[in-house]
């Protein structure tokens, strides 16, 4: 046995297509990333209130909520699982170019909207083709797509912050899209194989309508899986506020300049990539609910502590600290998903959970917007642990699950 298959349970070629994928899934988190490291600078360019800024993050989130209305029933029915995770990476990409242009709030948020559909679209065909593939390493799978996305999330504030600097927010948000273009390009060359390969299993070649409505309403019926996607929504509408306010909070109230703003972002995501692996071989081995409940009630001490930390190295050592914990709860979450749902609806089901995210991550941004113009940033931290709480709460009351008797 080779040290590779030691080390994450595969033959070393059989984790190549799981590498492509988390290379694909750093792609959307990039150009998301940028799009937040964007919002104080063009608030500023724009005059743009809290409030207003605050819906435009609302307005990604939006079009990510209806994407969910057909990218997971597309994705299961078509069977067709490569093609839409290139098209999402390389059609994002073009909205974060033609952002540079833009430099009207209606531009923007068209934009905007371009960025939250392609994001979600991202989701159904990426983790049903892992998890599909990968049924005995589910975890572990899942945990490299996520660490993807916190190397993308960690790469982009400190590349987009540099550029900002450098050229102004305009060309930084042209000159962005090109790393993902290309990786859109080595997607197209390095899956579609699998994409063309004949299938053999349901999962893979589509299901029929039939079929596919009667497996769809028993997964909706299913409250193990509808209670996961509620804890799931709470999760990421905290995550978002984050994503959002924290640029705002760091140059506002601590007078961060970009550079160091995009090393603030970034210093969240490395914690993530440390993370994420362990946390998914982790769950992998002790069960998703365990290591979720760790991570989670660790996140719920760090976010109520960050508006305590008064200069600039603490609050960004705490963001550190928080993303360490808050990230690698993301894959386990994914897997748990993936272990409660018939493999040919893995991507409905995963439409539903991201669904359920967009639809509460709507309100949070607007929300937040209000509160920091009536009561100053430091309120819309509070409001953020308490939603955290919450997903705490509700994560006590899910089944405990051993992954292992239930993957494959």
């Amino acid at each position: 046995m080779s040290l590779t298959e030691r080390l994450t349970g595969l033959p070393f070629r059989e984790n190549f297509p799981i590498a492509l994928v988390g290379l694909g899934h750093g792609a959307i988190h990039w150009t998301d990333a940028v799009f937040y490291l964007l919002l104080p600078a063009l608030s500023t360019t724009l005059g743009l209130s809290y409030t207003e800024t605050g819906a435009l993050v609302s307005v990604f989130h939006f079009s990510a909520f209806g994407a969910n209305f057909f990218s997971g029933p597309l994705v299961d029915l078509s069977g067709r699982r490569v093609i839409f995770q290139v098209l999402s990476v390389a059609i994002g990409a073009l909205a974060l170019m033609v952002m540079g242009l833009a430099t009207t709030f209606f531009a923007l948020a068209g934009l905007v909207v371009v960025l939250g559909v392609t994001s979600n679209l991202w989701h159904p065909p990426a983790i049903s083709f892992l998890s599909n593939r990968y049924p005995k390493n589910r975890g572990y799978a899942l945990s490299i797509h996520g660490l993807g996305a916190s190397a993308g999330d960690t790469l982009a504030p400190l590349t987009a912050g540099a550029l900002m600097a450098a050229f102004g927010w305009q060309q930084a948000a042209e000159i962005s899209a090109l790393p993902a273009l290309a990786v859109a390009g080595i997607l197209f060359i390095g899956l579609m194989r699998y994409e063309t390969r004949k299938a053999e299993d349901t999962a893979a070649r589509g299901v029929g309508l039939s079929e596919y409505f009667a497996g769809i309403r028993s997964v909706i019926a299913n409250r193990a899986i509808l209670g996961l996607c509620v804890m799931s929504g709470f999760r990421s509408m905290t995550q978002g506020g984050l994503l959002a306010f924290l640029p705002l909070y760091l140059a506002n109230v601590m007078h961060s300049g970009p550079v160091m703003i995009g090393i603030a972002m970034a210093a969240m995501q490395v914690g993530g990539v440390i993370a994420t692996p362990a946390a998914g071989i982790w769950s992998d081995r002790v069960g998703r609910r365990t290591v979720v409940l760790a991570g989670l009630t660790a996140s719920t001490v760090l976010i109520a502590s960050l508006t305590f930390l008064g200069n600039e190295a603490a609050f960004i050592a705490g963001i550190s600290l928080l993303g360490f914990v808050l990230y690698a709860v993301r894959p386990v979450v994914h897997s748990w998903m993936m272990d409660l749902t018939p493999d040919h609806l893995g991507g409905s089901a995963t439409s539903l959970m991201f669904g359920t995210q967009s639809g509460f991550s709507i309100v949070m941004p607007i929300i937040g917007g209000m509160l920091a113009d009536q009561f100053g940033l430091a309120s819309v931290f509070y409001m953020l642990a308490g939603t955290i709480l919450m997903t705490n709460i509700l994560t006590l009351g899910l089944p405990k699950e051993r992954p292992a008797a239930s993957a494959g």
